[in-house]
C-alpha cells in the first residue's frame, strides 16, 4: 500500500470532483480525522489516516486491503469509481437525479435513466456532470453522468437518456465476486 503519485492523485481528483466539486477537501478532512487515498493493486482506498499508519508495519504482500475501496485504475490509464464509493460521496455530491418507483428497478438492474423514470432533478446540473441516482425516499441508488442539461430535460422525449448508468447498489449481489 502506498502513497498516490502526482498523476495518479490528478486522475482520482478531476473523477471525484466531477461529482462532488470542491468538496474534496471535506472528504479528506472530516470531523472525525484525517483521511487519505492510497493504492494497492490497483485499487484505490479511502482510509482513515490512523489506521493507515497502522498498516504501514505490515508487509504489503500480507495486506488484502485496506479501508474503503474507492475505484481502481484501470490498464490504460483511467479511474473508475466503485459503487463502494457511494456512501461517501453521496453527502457531498452537487448533482442529483430522483426516480419515480416505478424507474428504481430499471436502474438496479444496471439500466440508464429515462425521462418518464425521472421524477426530478437538482437545478442547473450541466450536461455530463456527474450525479448521484437517488430514490423518490431519498435513498442513493448508484451515479451516473447526466446525458441531458436540466433545461434540456424539461423538453425532452419521454424515452431519452436523461443519466447514464454507471454504478448502481444492485452490483454488490451482480458483481459480488469482483468487488473488492
Amino acid at each position: 500500500m502506498r502513497p498516490l503519485n502526482n498523476e495518479e492523485t490528478t486522475l482520482v481528483f478531476s473523477k471525484l470532483k466531477n461529482y462532488i466539486g470542491s468538496n474534496i477537501r471535506a472528504l479528506l478532512e472530516r470531523s472525525d480525522g484525517l483521511y487519505c487515498f492510497r493504492l494497492h493493486n490497483g485499487r484505490i482506498y479511502y482510509v482513515k489516516e490512523d489506521i493507515m499508519k497502522f498498516a504501514a508495519t505490515l508487509p504489503r504482500e500480507n495486506i488484502i486491503s485496506l479501508g474503503v475501496c474507492f475505484g481502481k485504475i484501470t490498464k490504460g490509464g483511467k479511474f473508475l469509481v466503485h459503487i463502494t464509493a457511494l456512501e461517501f460521496l453521496h453527502p457531498y455530491c452537487q448533482n442529483k437525479i430522483w426516480l419515480k418507483e416505478s424507474a428504481e428497478q430499471n436502474f438496479m438492474y444496471g439500466n440508464h435513466v429515462y425521462k418518464s423514470g425521472l421524477a426530478r432533478i437538482s437545478e442547473n446540473t450541466p450536461k455530463y456532470a456527474g450525479a448521484v441516482v437517488y430514490s423518490s425516499k431519498d435513498i442513493p441508488l448508484g451515479f451516473g453522468v447526466a446525458a441531458k442539461a436540466t433545461a434540456e430535460c424539461r423538453h425532452a422525449d419521454p424515452m431519452d437518456i436523461v443519466c447514464f448508468h454507471q454504478a448502481d447498489i444492485g452490483e454488490y449481489i451482480r458483481n459480488e465476486d469482483t468487488l473488492v
